[in-house]
């Protein structure tokens, strides 16, 4: 089945991606402003430290406060301006009602866009809410999707449980097999969607290439950036046309927040906005205030996070028990010279095997001090777990082998805390085994 005008879905509409009968979007081939953020000062210009400190946080005028207060509220009083924009379809720009939008998404919103060079951004109440609304924004149903044999388990649950029953498929290739991903390409192809990272294994995608394969095939690329955040490569600019983030881990960094964000060109978020309200996944205006705050400080993190991982990675690399350690600043990482050209900064993400299989991996976890055994990944704090019983448990033994999990894998998230204490907790708990 071939799609027509598979490229710009709802690009010429006067009505929402939801069918002709909705018209929350407007026409979606006029300007707009960024949104109704109280902020306007432009820190386009600015440094990173500076936009993540700056842009989007509003001084509040009453009090004299310092930083976005929380608008703790559920509904907004409506003026004619509401009922204006209501009427002629972009009820986005205007506060009218929470779900819709609120002051501390905005301020949010207007941050995420300016670190990520993106016109345009959307927050929502979990990476799986912002994963799922974007897709279904962007493909009609009956359509194909390529994307990666190496998915978070969620997006993977997604792929082949739910999107069967619109008649969507999905093709899994290799994500750095270009070849095959332009080979898997069919006529009702409309998306690429990858991980920039690949969890667990750290498979680092060239989006530049991908991006090329999307224009010549008239596709929308995703790309998922969980892993990567704007400090380490602006993902929009590089050439996708959205980026997605699990904003639970780096972008608020201190795992206390449930959230995700989607970045990309205003005309496209404006489409993913209608299945956001559709879904149900607004975020509260006091997690945006948490959100915010953590992202002020996202530079001087990601630097914390890098710092102390390259470290451990050199010492676990040279550990006789450990078989391999994927980093991607590790000249003996697959992808390292690529790194080096797209990377500003190498994140805090560590795999590695240990030998012994999953029982020594086991054992060794339980002998760690510092990292702490959960799920996740990008907070301060550190993480460790493995795939086989976290985020790959969904898959068999055979799929976790083909996808290069091995028993013995190990995911570890490092925190901020100083290198030499994790490499002497590491040293202690290998000499247990």
């Amino acid at each position: 089945m071939t799609i027509k005008n598979k490229n710009i879905k709802g690009d010429s509409l006067g009505q929402s991606a939801l069918g002709s009968d909705v018209r929350w979007t407007g026409d979606l081939k006029r300007q707009r402003n960024a949104g109704p953020s109280l902020s306007h000062k432009d820190w386009s210009g600015a440094g990173f430290s500076t936009r993540a400190v700056h842009a989007g946080t509003m001084d509040d005028e009453v009090s004299g406060a310092v930083g976005t207060p929380i608008y703790q509220t559920t509904t907004f009083i409506l003026g004619d301006e509401q009922y204006r924009s209501v009427e002629e379809g972009y009820a986005r720009d205007r506060f009218i009602y929470t779900r819709y939008g609120n002051p501390n998404q905005w301020a949010l919103q207007t941050k995420l866009a300016a670190l990520e060079g993106a016109e345009s951004a959307l927050v929502f109440s979990s990476g799986m809410a912002a994963i799922t609304a974007t897709v279904l924004a962007l493909v009609d149903k009956g359509a194909h999707i390529v994307s990666s044999n190496e998915l978070y388990g969620g997006t993977y649950n997604l792929f082949n449980q739910e999107l069967p029953t619109f008649n969507m498929s999905v093709s899994y290739v290799d994500p750095r097999d270009y070849a095959a991903i332009e080979a898997a390409i069919k006529p009702n192809t409309q998306i690429l969607y990858f991980e920039a990272l690949t969890n667990p294994l750290l498979k680092l995608v060239d989006i530049k290439r991908l991006a090329a394969i999307a224009k010549r095939h008239q596709l929308r690329l995703i790309i998922d950036g969980t892993f990567l955040t704007p400090i380490s490569c602006r993902i929009v600019e590089m050439g996708a046309d959205v980026v997605i983030h699990s904003a639970s881990k780096y972008l608020n960094g201190h795992s206390d927040v449930i959230a995700g964000a989607v970045m990309g060109s205003r005309k496209l978020v404006d489409m993913i906005w209608p299945r956001l309200l559709t879904y149900g996944g607004s975020l509260d205006p006091h997690a945006c205030f948490l959100f915010e705050r953590g992202l002020k400080t996202l530079s001087i993190r990601m630097a914390a996070h890098q710092k102390s991982a390259i470290k451990l990675a050199q010492y676990l690399a040279t550990h006789p028990l450990i078989n391999f350690v994927y980093y991607p600043l590790l000249d003996s990482h697959p992808d390292y010279q690529l790194a080096k050209q797209v990377l500003n900064n190498g994140g805090g993400m560590i795999a590695l095997e240990v030998q012994g299989g999953d029982s020594a991996a086991l054992k060794l976890l339980d002998q760690l001090q510092i990292p702490k055994q959960a799920t996740s990944l990008g907070g301060v704090e550190s993480l460790i777990s493995l795939p086989y019983n976290t985020s790959h448990a969904g898959f068999t033994s055979k799929q976790r082998t083909q996808m290069g999990i091995n028993p013995g894998c190990i995911r570890l998230s490092v925190g901020i805390e100083d290198a030499q204490d994790l490499i002497a907790d590491f040293k202690q708990a290998l000499a247990c085994l």
